[in-house]
Formats: C-alpha cells, sequence, structure tokens
C-alpha cells in the first residue's frame, strides 16, 4: 500500500472529528448571558465655529464686492466695453450693482453653505453643484438681456469670475471653520 502525498493511507476515509462535549454542568448552575442592550453607536456630526465662518463670510464679500469693482474698471473704463446688468437695487451705475450684487451673492452663498453643513450628508458636494450651475446662469444670462454680444459676455466674464470667487474662498472657509464631533445617540 502506498502513501500518497496527502499523509493517509490510500484508500482510508477522511477521519472526521465530533466536538468535545462541554463540562457536564448542570444547566441551573451556569451563568446567564448579561442581558445587554446592543451597544449604541455614536454619531458624527458637523459643527460649524460659526464666529469665524461669518468672518470667512464678510472677508468673501469684501473680495467678490472687488471682482466687481475690477471688472467693470477693466472692461468699462480701459476697454470701452458696455456691461449688460439689471440695476436690482437701483444703484444707478454698473460699479454700484456689481458692488451691492457681489456682497450679496456672498452673504446668500455663506448662508447656503451653513445650512447646507447643518442639514445635509456632503455639504460641499451640494453647495460645489448649487454654485457651479449658478454660476453658470448669472454667466450666461446677460446674452438674454441685450443683442450686443460683446457686452454681454464681458458682463458674463465679470459674473463667472465673481462666482468662481465666491465658490473658492467659501469652500477654504468652510474647510477651516467646519469640524467634526461625535455625539452619543440615545
Amino acid at each position: 500500500m502506498s502513501i500518497p502525498t496527502s499523509g493517509r493511507p490510500q484508500g482510508e476515509p477522511t477521519r472526521r472529528y465530533e466536538a468535545v462535549p462541554p463540562a457536564a454542568v448542570p444547566p441551573t448552575s451556569r451563568p446567564a448571558p448579561p442581558a445587554t442592550a446592543a451597544p449604541a453607536r455614536p454619531e458624527t456630526r458637523l459643527v460649524v465655529e460659526t464666529g469665524r465662518f461669518w468672518a470667512g463670510g464678510a472677508a468673501t464679500a469684501f473680495v467678490a464686492a472687488l471682482v466687481g469693482v475690477v471688472g467693470v474698471i477693466v472692461l468699462e473704463s480701459i476697454l470701452r466695453l458696455t456691461l449688460t446688468y439689471r440695476d436690482l437695487f437701483g444703484t444707478g451705475s454698473a460699479m454700484g450693482a456689481y458692488i451691492v450684487g457681489g456682497i450679496l451673492t456672498a452673504v446668500a452663498a455663506a448662508a447656503l453653505l451653513q445650512l447646507l453643513v447643518l442639514t445635509t450628508p456632503r455639504p460641499r458636494a451640494f453647495f460645489g453643484w448649487i454654485l457651479g450651475l449658478a454660476t453658470v446662469v448669472a454667466t450666461l444670462l446677460p446674452l438674454t438681456w441685450t443683442t450686443d454680444v460683446a457686452s454681454a459676455i464681458a458682463s458674463g466674464v465679470v459674473n463667472m469670475l465673481l462666482g468662481i470667487a465666491v465658490w473658492s474662498l467659501l469652500t477654504g472657509v468652510l474647510g477651516w471653520t467646519v469640524r467634526r464631533v461625535t455625539v452619543p445617540t440615545v
């Protein structure tokens, strides 16, 4: 009889081992397993450092106003293009409209971002999509207000730069003013 490489003689059935029975302890003397509820999993939440967040929002509003000022100076004063804009706030000039519009855009975007942080999963992704699409709309909207394509494109460029500035600055502010905390669940 030859021994194969598996170590058991050829033709011998595979051995089966039965489990060893537990020690013979009467069922009444065994300790009952402790009655514990399922352990509560801690929940993590995002918390905004409100004061610093809104200081960053105010700085973003200031930068957005300056983007409008630079856009008006470069396009109207240097390149002699007339900007197409809607003066919803009654400022009487492109400069005033872009300053007020930039400030209000930044404040509204900061409020939206704080709301998203407090209520949604992945707030940065939602904020990026919302602000990105709003920037596309603001860029294209001047094309619907006039037949002067050069004026509409110039205004759209200012709107686009304003949207990009607000988005990039506020996402940076978010990174420095939001932290994850663990909250025990009940």
